[in-house]
Order: C-alpha cells, then sequence, then structure tokens
C-alpha cells in the first residue's frame, strides 16, 4: 500500500465582507485604501502573464500611474492563451427579453460549480459583467451584432438564457488583440516594461511576503531577478499535465507550482474541466487534442447508435435508431447540459461500446437538423471558422457529416489559493485568471473563463493591489544583493544545472506521455480510490525515473527547448501527485471531480454537505508532506440543493 502523508491543518478564511453577498463587493470597493496619483509611481508591480487577466491588470494599473513590469514567456504579449477560447464570454446585461439577470447569473454559476466555489466572488463575477462588455467593446473588440446595431449573444452549457457575447468562433483571439494593444499603449507610455522570452522560475520570499521573482531569458540562458512592492501571477491553467489537452503546448504551471513551493496555498487541484466537444484522440504519436468551441452545441445535436458496435456510415444510421442521449437524459437542459455532465455522459456511452469513429472513441455532433431548419448561410455566420478548423483537421465535411468530438482535458479549476481581495496566503502575491481558483467552485461554466480572466484583470486586481500597496508607501523593493534574492537565484541555477546533468538517456516527452496516461485512468473523468491510489504510486515512480534517466541536450546557458520542457515536466510530476492526494481526499462526488463510489442510483454526483462544504488549500510541508487546509463555504442567497438539469 502506498504511503500517503496527509494531514489537516487549521480553517482559513477567504475574508469575505459580512452580510448580504450580492453587496460585498460594493462595500469592499468602499474600504479599500487608495493611493495618490502623485504616489502611483512610487511603486512598482510585477505581473507575470500577459492574457487577458496579465494584460488587463498590466494595462490598467500602467494607466493609473504605477510602474509595472510585465512578463511573458512568449515573443509577443498577443500569443498569450487566451487566444484559443471560442465560443464567448458571458455577461448578466439581460439586454435579450429571457428574464436573466445578476441573480440569475449567480444562480447559474454557483449551481454549475456544484456548490464548491464562494457565492460572494459569483455575485461580483455578474456584476462586473456588465462593465467587461462594454469596455472591451470600447477598446476595439469586434462583438456580433444584431441587424439593428445591438450586441449579438447566444446560450452556452448550464444556462436557459442567451447571455454569451462572441465574435464568430474567435472570441478569445480578439480580446486578446484588444488587451495587446492597450498593453502596448502602456508600454508606449512608460508605465509598464514588457519582458519577452522570460519565464518565471522561481518566486522571492521576504519575512514571509512576496517581493520579487527569478526568471530565464529563453533566448540567451541568463537567470535574473528583479524584485518590487507586489506580484501578480496570471499565468494560466495546469491542463497540459494530462500531456494531451485543449492547451497550448507552452502552458505550465512552473509559475503557480514554484510559488506553492514557496508556502502559497493550492487550492481544489483536483477539480479539472473535461471539455466534451474536443476532438477524439487519432493515435498514440499525436501532441495535443484540439477543441471545438461548446457554442456548436447550440445548434449541434449529440448522439451515438442505439445499436452498440454499429459499424455503418452516420448518416446511414436511420432517425429510430439513434440514441440522443443528453436530450433524453436532460430533457430541460438537453445539448447544453453543463460541460462535466456531458462530458460524463459521452465517456459512458464510449465505455458501454456505443463509441463512433476509426477508434470508437467518440460521438457525433450533428447538423443536419440545423442545416434544414436554418440553412448553411446562416450556420456558417455562427460557425463558419469552426467548421473549416473541423474540415482541415478531420478531412471530413461538417456540413455532410458529423463532427466527431469527445471529452478532452481542458480548464483548471483549481490553482492558488486566494482571498476574496485575490491576495493569497502569502501577503504581497496576487493571483488572477486560470492560474487561481475562484470563481467556478467543481465545474466552470462556458464562457465564464474569458470573463473571470477580463473581471480580474480590469476590475478586481486593479483595485486590490493598490489597497496593498497603501501600506507599503515610503519603502523601495528588495535590494537585488538582499539574501534571499541571492539565495532564491542560487536554488534556481542549481534546479537548471541539476535537470542537464542528469545525463540519461529518455527525452522530456517520453515521461510527460506517460504521466499524462496515468492522469487519463486515474485521474480522469471518474476517479475511485484504487485508481487513484495506484495512480499515485506510478506517479512517484515516474518520477524517481525522470531523476535518474532524463536527457537534457544542450547546456542552460542557451536557448535550449528541451530543458524549458523539462523544468514544466518536473513540476508536473509533483503536481500530479497532489491532485491525486486532494482527489483521494475528497470523500464525495462534486461537479468535475466523480468519484465513482459516490453517486446516486441513476449515476449522477452525489455531494455530501455536511463534511465536505468546503474548498481544500494545500500546504507543502517541510518534508513534503500534504497539509490540507478548508476555507468553509456559505450560500445565503442560492441556498444549497441537489444539482438538478433535468
Amino acid at each position: 500500500m502506498v504511503d500517503i502523508n496527509i494531514s489537516y491543518g487549521n480553517d482559513i478564511s477567504g475574508r469575505v465582507p459580512e452580510g448580504d453577498p450580492a453587496t460585498a463587493w460594493e462595500r469592499r470597493r468602499d474600504e479599500y485604501k487608495l493611493v495618490s496619483p502623485l504616489n502611483r509611481r512610487k511603486f512598482k508591480v510585477i505581473v507575470v502573464g500577459t492574457g487577458l487577466a496579465g494584460a488587463g491588470c498590466a494595462a490598467a494599473l500602467g494607466e493609473l500611474g504605477y510602474q509595472v513590469s510585465n512578463y511573458t514567456f512568449h515573443d509577443s504579449s498577443r500569443r498569450a492563451h487566451s487566444v484559443a477560447a471560442q465560443g464567448g464570454i458571458n455577461a448578466a446585461r439581460a439586454r435579450k427579453v429571457d428574464n436573466d439577470s445578476i441573480h440569475r447569473f449567480v444562480k447559474d454559476t454557483v449551481k454549475g460549480g456544484d456548490y464548491r466555489g464562494r457565492e460572494a466572488d459569483a455575485f461580483r463575477l455578474a456584476e462586473e459583467s456588465v462593465r467587461v462588455i462594454d469596455h472591451m467593446n470600447g477598446i476595439g473588440a469586434p462583438f456580433a451584432r444584431e441587424y439593428g446595431g445591438e450586441l449579438a449573444t447566444r446560450s452556452f452549457g448550464g444556462v436557459q438564457v442567451s447571455r454569451t457575447y462572441y465574435t464568430r468562433g474567435q472570441t478569445g483571439q480578439q480580446l486578446q488583440v484588444s488587451a495587446h494593444r492597450a498593453l502596448q499603449r502602456q508600454v508606449a507610455a512608460g508605465t509598464v516594461t514588457l519582458h519577452t522570452y522570460s519565464e518565471m522560475l522561481d518566486l522571492i520570499v521576504k519575512d514571509g511576503r512576496a517581493v520579487g521573482i527569478v526568471s530565464r531569458n529563453l533566448r540567451t540562458g541568463e537567470i535574473s531577478a528583479e524584485t518590487a512592492h507586489a506580484v501578480v501571477l496570471a499565468t494560466g491553467g495546469y491542463g497540459n499535465v494530462f500531456h494531451k489537452s485543449t492547451l497550448a503546448k507552452n502552458s505550465n504551471c512552473t509559475a503557480a507550482w514554484r510559488a506553492h513551493r514557496r508556502g502559497a496555498y493550492f487550492a481544489s487541484p483536483s477539480y479539472i474541466q473535461f471539455h466534451p466537444t474536443a476532438l477524439p484522440i487519432s493515435n498514440k504519436f499525436q501532441s495535443k487534442t484540439t477543441l471545438m468551441s461548446e457554442s456548436l452545441r447550440n445548434d449541434g445535436r449529440i448522439w451515438v447508435p442505439k445499436k452498440a458496435g454499429d459499424e455503418r456510415p452516420a448518416n446511414e444510421i436511420p432517425e429510430d435508431e439513434r440514441d440522443y442521449y443528453l436530450e433524453r437524459k436532460y430533457p430541460a437542459f438537453a445539448n447544453l447540459t453543463p460541460r462535466d455532465i456531458a462530458s460524463r455522459a459521452a465517456r459512458e456511452q464510449i465505455e458501454s461500446g456505443h463509441g463512433v469513429g476509426p477508434l470508437k472513441n467518440s460521438v457525433y455532433l450533428d447538423f443536419r437538423d440545423a442545416k434544414q431548419r436554418l440553412g448553411v448561410k446562416v450556420l456558417d455566420e455562427r460557425y463558419g471558422n469552426l467548421f473549416e478548423m473541423y474540415q482541415d483537421a478531420t478531412g471530413e465535411d461538417p456540413h455532410e457529416v458529423p463532427m466527431r468530438i469527445a471529452p478532452g482535458a481542458h480548464f483548471a479549476m483549481g490553482g492558488l489559493w486566494s482571498d476574496y481581495d485575490q491576495m493569497t496566503n502569502i501577503p504581497g502575491l496576487f493571483v488572477g485568471g486560470e492560474a487561481g481558483w475562484g470563481y467556478h467552485g467543481a465545474n466552470r461554466l462556458g464562457a465564464n473563463s474569458l470573463l473571470s480572466a477580463c473581471v480580474d484583470g480590469w476590475f478586481t486586481l486593479p483595485y486590490s493591489v493598490p489597497n496593498y500597496l497603501a501600506d507599503q508607501l515610503g519603502t523601495a523593493p528588495l535590494d537585488l544583493q538582499d539574501d534571499a534574492v541571492i539565495t532564491t537565484l542560487r536554488e534556481v541555477r542549481e534546479r537548471v544545472n541539476r535537470l542537464v546533468g542528469i545525463k540519461g538517456k529518455t527525452p522530456t516527452d517520453h515521461f510527460h506521455a506517460r504521466l499524462g496516461e496515468i492522469l487519463y485512468e486515474g485521474c480522469g473523468v471518474s476517479r475511485n480510490e484504487e485508481k487513484l491510489t495506484r495512480a499515485i504510486e506510478q506517479i512517484r515512480q515516474l518520477r524517481d525515473e525522470f531523476y535518474r534517466d532524463l536527457f537534457v541536450p544542450g547546456t542552460g546557458e542557451t536557448y535550449n527547448q528541451e530543458l524549458e520542457r523539462a523544468g514544466r515536466v518536473e513540476d508536473y510530476l509533483y503536481l500530479a501527485e497532489l491532485m491525486c492526494v486532494d482527489a483521494l481526499d475528497r470523500r464525495e462526488s462534486a461537479g468535475a471531480h466523480f468519484r465513482e463510489e459516490f453517486q446516486t442510483e441513476d449515476g449522477e454526483a452525489a455531494r455530501n454537505d455536511e463534511d465536505w462544504c468546503f474548498v481544500s488549500a494545500w500546504e507543502e510541508g517541510p518534508d513534503g508532506a500534504h497539509i490540507r487546509h478548508a476555507e468553509p463555504l456559505h450560500f445565503e442567497a442560492i441556498k444549497l440543493q441537489t444539482r438538478n438539469y433535468k
């Protein structure tokens, strides 16, 4: 039996203002300390990441007059992974006459997250969503419009209203371009210094406060430090731990994980969303999976043959021999059920022998009926670039044959724990976007990702960071000759040299691929105690092999992509264990965390609110032990209830 060293710490507070959660954000903003315009240039803030959260935060703080140092490992801020989001961004503007409201937005978000996120955070998300759309529209995002000029909306999973604003299937890309332009305006103004090709490798902590970072120039190999009054991490999610995921190959967990190793709590690491409309894996040599927007589920119908092992082409299977299983099981939401439910349902069909395609590992997403109802022109107006992308990837025309889709590792609801002000348990270290854990609970609703990143970057951190800075007036950033800086620099260089010096025979990607196989099997769409225990043992064995037999060619003093990957995979090998430990520890099913031992008679997730209505926030002990703290969750406006989409 594998030894899993878990201990339990004290409960922690999210510092949510007492009282009505609907007014918590307004009241908290009024409490925040301010920094006068003439004093802002005396403060320096490091922002790591240039996606919608990072670029928004850096641009907003720069616009306010702070000194901002912004880091990205890309060659340009516009290449951040926010560009990959396709379908849209939610907002509770209620411009459609469909009875939407801020309360309904919050209810959908809290319920969609299976009551494992902060209720007050969801209210902030809803409240600021109105400003986000107007702001992004104002800085140039070309949202789709109705004939009369009104911004157009559509529906997404987990809702029964039309609140998702979009730019065809390019919403993330267009929002990122707009944020990039706003950031570059501040670079030109001299308030933001942009560091490209620079990867954060560690956090500098002095007297318990975050005071800077250590980074490596990916072109030259130079390792250097920079200090500041505060650090913001907006470095995205960790879905690439599964190797084959919908994320860009360079997306990684290193910045967040290094902060965790320096004492920052990691919240709900096992909450990983599997997107139900990813393209299926076609062979073991495939490097990643490809995402197809959830917006396709507005008009596409999902089905499998009623007969297991049916070999006939899709168009030859008559209507009465098709099982539209989401419409059958969840008639109220049908094909727009939340992602965790849709992914589990697809996995059930595949594992029961009803899968389709050459490897029998997918289900159909069919636009036949929509084509007859709407016509090709309307479908292409809504999804044309997505149809083109699918045809480029598969050689099949979705106008003529159904798409084939399957669940793929996608979004991390877990991340660095932060309080209501977006500050971690390390004072001075803030977190935004997918690098954090807020808003989404155990399952993110589609189109809330772009929204949460924008809310954090433009409308939360620019308030909460100055509140922290106000008490630092009169202090200077830590001297680069301080022992804390020198020690952190030395430890980073030792780590890089250790990876290069292993001199084994196995390349990094081999270890990453094997780790992905372990996680898909042990900590995937569904989990159980036996699978998780075995996965922890396999991860530890793989990690030992990594340190014995890793092969990294070249040196650390130059451009070396294999070294970059090795550092990221090393961190994944530790994060993966914590994911499995968290999943093993949480003895309930909630959202994307589906423990097979805890399900209802009809196969739905069985939540345990009496024992598990809290957020798990993990600390790493001095001996490597996993220490679990808990932040209790309270629901006042959206009362706890069984999740039901039928």
